[in-house]
Formats: C-alpha cells, structure tokens, sequence
C-alpha cells in the first residue's frame, strides 16, 4: 500500500513539473522616437537631468548616445544584492538625441524592463513599469523642458 503511494505521489510530481517550465514569453521594451522644439543640448541635459534623479547612472558613448546602467533601486551598500538577487524587476535606459534644426532636435528612447519571480530564477524580458516607462520618461523631460 506504501509502495503504491510513493508511485503515485512521483507520477504527480513528474506530471507537475513539466506544467510549471514554459518559454519566457518576448516582452518588448517600452520606446518612445519623437521630436521636441528644443536644441539638442537642452534634450541632453534634461534627459541627463530626469534619469539622474529617477536612480539611473549615466554613461555617455558619444555626443548623441546615452546608456544607463540598471536603476537604483534603494540607496545603501546592499542596492547591488536587490538588483543582482534578491529584486523583483530592473530596468535600464538607452537613449539617443538627434539635432533635426538649431531649434528642434528628435529623441529616440528604450527603456529595457526585466523581471523575475523568484530568489533562484533568472531575470527575463517583462512589461515596463510605469514609474519607468518611456512615455512617463519623455513627460518629466517636457516639463524640464517646459514644454506642454
């Protein structure tokens, strides 16, 4: 009768286990490509601005590129362990401006957003946050800009 428990609870275990693992489903990244009636220093600087104060560390590759690396989540010695570990979702920002005229320049922005669901799973491609969004992103950059 034991025998035929124990072969019962791992034909339900071997059922199971299948049933849980699935392909990661493709997520793409939030983006915003628009153009702003502000000189491309300005963009720059407000952009620099925005991601600065929302926990993202800038690094500039060029004149019109910018990348961050993953956003701060909290301020201490540990924010490496949250974002290496023990975090629920990251994200990170590449952004490019593009002077069109001396007066308005074009800005092309990726928030890339990961996610996992657990202490031991990888992190994969997840929906944007909203705080984190391109479209919230390119709302504070018009107000540091003023422009409505």
């Amino acid at each position: 009768m034991i025998h035929r428990l124990y072969l019962l609870s791992f034909a339900l275990l071997i059922t199971w286990i299948p049933a849980c693992a699935a392909p990661p489903i493709p997520h793409e990244p939030s983006r915003v490509d628009v153009t702003l009636h502000a000189s491309a220093d300005l963009v720059t600087t407000a952009v620099v601005q925005i991601l600065t104060e929302g926990g993202y560390s800038i690094d500039r590759t060029d004149d019109q590129n910018l990348t961050t690396g993953y956003r701060q989540e909290i301020s201490g010695p540990w924010d490496w362990l949250l974002r290496w570990r023990f975090g629920t979702s990251r994200s990170r920002v590449e952004v490019m401006v593009t002077p069109t005229s001396e007066s308005s320049s074009r800005l092309r922005m990726n928030v890339l957003h990961e996610g996992k669901d657990g202490l031991f799973t990888q992190w994969e491609d997840s929906p944007t946050a909203q705080p984190q969004s391109a479209q919230n992103q390119l709302r504070l950059i018009k107000n540091a800009l003023q422009l409505l």
